[in-house]
């Protein structure tokens, strides 16, 4: 099992390089004994980078999870030595990370005032979209949201990252506003991602420290994506 260096706290998020040992090689993959690249899944894709060493490097072209192992896809992993020094492209990764937060609040605020659940996302660098239903918007919805959420984004709010065990969260949020029962009942010990009192959900995607790190979030295209489910596409502005 690889360890997950950007699950313990909101600032282990903002890891942009570390050590690592090698423990494993494959055709095009090197696994190592700890990572903070995010793994693609949740609708996030994966962090890229480079894997260094004294005199060379591989460049990290994605990164996959089976069974809890960490698979780096480099084009030779025959020629990365057993310590590497990992390096992430930052950009692209605080890119992520202020796209999901922001979903977190577009979601929360869809949900509270229309009842509407996500049933799907997809997150970029440069855009973002949310699949929601049971809802049909029109644009005077569409302007409601996105006026209603940059409201929250100038709050400045913290975002914090922890750990709860499901029977404590079940008590404390709306199991259908954070997907909670969408999880495998097996599942007892979450990661959880607060925004101040706005939004409560467990998540092991990554994050900005503070919605001051998001700017505005302009709605750019809804879609009808079949019968009461629509997709709003999105993106920020600094």
């Amino acid at each position: 099992m690889t360890e997950v260096l950007y699950m313990k706290d909101i600032e282990s998020n903002y890891i942009r390089e570390f050590d690592a040992r090698v423990v494993e090689r494959g055709f095009d993959y090197v696994v190592l004994d700890r990572t903070a690249f995010y793994a693609v899944g949740g609708g996030q894709p994966s962090d890229t980078g480079y894997l260094r060493w004294v005199d060379g490097e591989a460049r990290v072209r994605e990164v996959t999870k089976k069974n809890s192992v960490k698979h780096h896809l480099v084009q030779n992993p025959d020629i990365v030595p057993d310590e590497v020094k990992a390096v992430l492209d930052w950009d692209r990764r605080h890119a992520h990370m202020r796209m999901h937060t922001a979903q977190h609040v577009v979601s929360g605020v869809v949900y509270d005032l229309y009842k509407a659940r996500t049933v799907g996302n997809q997150i970029y660098p440069d855009r973002s979209r949310i699949d929601f239903a049971p809802i049909t918007f029109n644009s005077e919805m569409m302007t409601e949201v996105q006026g209603k959420c940059n409201e929250i984004f100038s709050k400045g709010t913290p975002v914090e990252v922890t750990t709860a065990s499901r029977d404590v969260l079940e008590n404390e949020v709306d199991a259908q506003r954070a997907n909670l029962d969408l999880l495998p009942k097996s599942v007892r010990e979450l990661r959880v991602v607060t925004i101040g009192d706005f939004d409560v959900c467990p998540c092991a995607g990554t994050h900005v420290r503070s919605l001051a790190e998001i700017g505005t979030v302009s709605i750019t295209k809804r879609e009808r994506k079949g019968k009461d489910r629509d997709r709003i596409t999105y993106e920020l502005l600094v």
